[in-house]
């Protein structure tokens, strides 16, 4: 049966989840590092006092440690897993790559989670994440229901997916708009959600083209069920606790007795909280209509919270079943055994019967006693046991040993196992920073490759692999890299960020021409993409910007799985990527537009701008900023920032950082400006283009 996880952002919404049928709950811990640091969180005392009463009522705790961490925390994140290890957490989430790492090395036992942050979105992820020693992996929302059931079928560990609440515009992971514009990370647990805002595409500012309506898959559990999926996943940490109360106790009916929701259910799910209405288009495949924004909150919606906390607050409504065997013997104490489902047994000893004068004690007189668990979280299923004839014991001597019994089991329910832990982190093996600093550069269109450019000599060329699509693409490309042959030029293909295991055969196509126009080395930004490069016959594989390189210990990651080198984050300062050590040659990007989103929506499409090549768009926000619009493999959308990072006059800083390569991004830029951009970062003139900006190498984020 599928395991239901709730969101508990506080300690009441812990209350709201387990007494409406949560299976598990997920929590963070006070102090940053999970992705909502705007929840209430929870302090370590809150935190204990919530596993102990989960844990007394059969309910799991998972706790979220999945966002990015820098080298300086974590020492810090890892004191955090040692005391989540030791108090007894069911489990911990993480997505940085070298935290994983971490914590694998000082929490051998305890186990591990592949957050959707860490951008699983097809199967070749979930065995890299296996791998590591992950046991369970939350797949991006964006997969559908083919996409799901093929990796369920072949997944050597769990899945867990997401059926309700809010959906990014972008890809879990893959979000750098909130930090570009404001240094409020998503990857650090900081996002001003600047997707639910208004922007323009040519027209007046009235439209909220990334604003997502709530994903709701209450109808699609038993599918979900019959793949294979371990765990199906609420959103809402940030939400109250009554529409936890709510969502939970709908799906929970759904989940465990097979009950389809009612119309007032999902009147009630609405008024819990939505934007315009729920979603199932990723799932479905059906994705022209998922947009929606937050309305007016209707009075009825603070009735029915008055009702739902009642509810939840009255009293115990998770029952956990519990069997008493009792033994009343002449000449003895009683004795009084009790056993849970989770074969928890515990028994206490309480006065010797006496000699009954009038009334003796009968089986049935004593099931009575021992059947009235009422007020507790248990629940008396059967009585069983030996009572000699003739003998006499008081109702309250009956109910003290019941009662010691239930504080017993309670004991040995909250009791965490024993696990060991280590108190140093895994060794990092930096290598030697190169003498020189290269130059890479990535273009957006064929149009940016000129014999201009190919007379500067740039050490890489990082082509898209759509550049080696079939037809009229082919030749161009061709006829574009011939004044590169024989100028030293290395070819690297990139990979799309996103890659779903039902367009493989899309982009095999592509990785066979890129082969055969004599590249062998790759660039890939997810972990699941370096054995798709690999099985593509690319002697080398890079890390690009997607990975997420945060820390030393990512880079030693990249260096394990076999990568050449790693992109490090542009959400790091400078100082940051100077003081990282170093496992592989690391690169940065050092100019260009840089990609804030990757979406499986298409809103050119929407904006009216048909397929072609070169056609693009841009949004424009209420500041008048204007973020270019392109598309990816897949007919995806990516969304550039409004300035250009400009890094030429600041090479002494960039030189500084012991840097393999710095890659220049090329998206709207003219054929000419191109040329011009290389020249100034050679040094071979004064360029600077208009509206830049520093990124967040200097300023770095929250």
């Amino acid at each position: 049966m599928l395991e239901l996880l709730s969101p508990a952002g506080s300690p009441e919404a812990v209350v709201a989840a387990v007494q409406n049928g949560a299976d598990a709950i997920y929590l963070g811990l006070e102090g940053g590092m999970n992705a909502r640091r705007g929840a209430k969180n929870f302090s370590r005392e809150e935190y204990l006092n919530a596993v102990q009463y989960c844990r007394e009522r059969g309910c799991r705790v998972y706790v979220t440690l999945n966002t990015l961490v820098n080298d300086r925390e974590l020492e810090a994140a890892a004191e955090i897993a040692r005391f989540l290890s030791d108090s007894g957490a069911d489990a911990v989430l993480v997505q940085d790559l070298g935290l994983a790492r971490v914590l694998r090395s000082v929490c051998p036992d305890l186990p591990l989670h592949a957050s959707t942050q860490m951008s699983v979105h097809n199967l070749a992820g979930v065995h890299a994440a296996a791998q590591m020693g992950l046991k369970r992996v939350v797949l991006a929302r964006e997969l559908n229901r083919e996409q799901i059931r093929f990796i369920a079928a072949h997944s050597p560990i769990e899945l867990e997916v997401f059926v309700h609440g809010a959906l990014c515009f972008c890809h879990s992971g893959q979000c750098y708009l909130s930090a570009l514009i404001g240094r409020r990370s998503g990857n650090r647990g900081a996002c001003a959600q600047p997707c639910r805002m208004q922007y323009s595409m040519g027209r007046r500012m009235d439209d909220y083209p990334m604003s997502l309506r709530d994903n709701c898959l209450v109808s699609h559990l038993a599918e979900l069920d019959a793949m294979g999926v371990k765990c199906v996943k609420i959103e809402g940490r940030m939400k109250r606790p009554e529409y936890t109360a709510i969502v939970t106790g709908i799906y929970d009916r759904a989940v465990h007795e097979g009950v389809q929701p009612t119309e007032r259910d999902m009147e009630r799910l609405t008024l819990a909280f939505s934007r315009e209405g729920f979603t199932d288009g990723y799932y479905t495949g059906k994705k022209q209509d998922m947009h929606g924004v937050r309305g007016e909150t209707p009075e009825e919606v603070r009735e029915l919270f008055a009702e739902v906390r009642r509810s939840y607050a009255s009293g115990e409504r998770r029952r956990v079943p519990v069997d008493f065997h009792i033994e009343v013997r002449r000449g003895r104490e009683t004795v009084l055994t009790a056993h849970d489902s989770a074969d928890n047994s515990v028994s206490v000893r309480g006065s010797v019967p006496q000699e009954a004068a009038r009334a003796p004690l009968t089986r049935e007189g004593v099931t009575n006693q021992l059947y009235r668990t009422g007020g507790t979280q248990y629940l008396c299923r059967d009585v069983t046991g030996v009572i000699e004839n003739g003998l006499y014991l008081s109702a309250a001597s009956i109910n003290a040993l019941r009662r010691a019994a239930l504080t017993e089991l309670s004991a040995a329910r909250m009791e965490p196992e024993r696990r060991r832990t280590r108190l140093t982190l895994p060794p990092v093996h930096p290598v030697a920073a190169p003498e020189r600093m290269k130059l890479n550069i990535q273009p957006l269109t064929l149009a940016q490759l000129t014999p201009q450019l190919a007379e500067l000599r740039p050490d890489n060329l990082c082509l898209p692999l759509e550049f080696f699509s079939p037809g009229e693409t082919g030749i161009e490309l061709a006829e574009r890299l011939a004044p590169f042959a024989g100028t030293g030029t290395g070819l690297i293909a990139v990979f799309p960020r996103v890659v779903t295991d039902t367009e493989l055969d899309a982009l095999g196509e592509n990785l066979e021409r890129a082969r055969t126009a004599g590249v062998r080395e790759a660039l890939v930004g997810n972990l699941g993409h370096v054995a798709l490069a690999r099985g593509a016959g690319f002697e080398t594989v890079r890390g690009d910007f997607g990975l997420n390189v945060f820390n030393s210990q990512a880079t030693q990651v990249l260096r394990d799985a076999g990568l050449a080198s790693a992109t490090a984050s542009f959400e790091l300062r400078l100082s940051q990527v100077r003081d990282m050590e170093k496992c592989l040659d690391t690169e940065l990007i050092v100019y260009g537009r840089l990609p804030c989103m990757v979406s499986d929506q298409d809103i050119l499409t929407r904006a009216g701008v048909g397929p072609g090549a070169d056609q693009s768009a841009a949004l424009s926000d209420r500041m008048g900023s204007m973020f270019p619009v392109v598309r990816e493999f897949g007919c995806r959308n990516v969304i550039l920032n409004a300035h250009k990072l400009f890094l030429a006059d600041k090479l002494e800083d960039v030189a500084a950082c012991g840097l393999w390569a710095g890659r220049l991004l090329f998206t709207t830029e003219s054929p000419r400006e191109c040329v011009q951009i290389v020249q100034r970062y050679l040094g071979k003139n004064d360029y600077q283009p208009n509206g830049l900006t520093r990124g967040l190498y200097y300023r770095g984020v929250e």
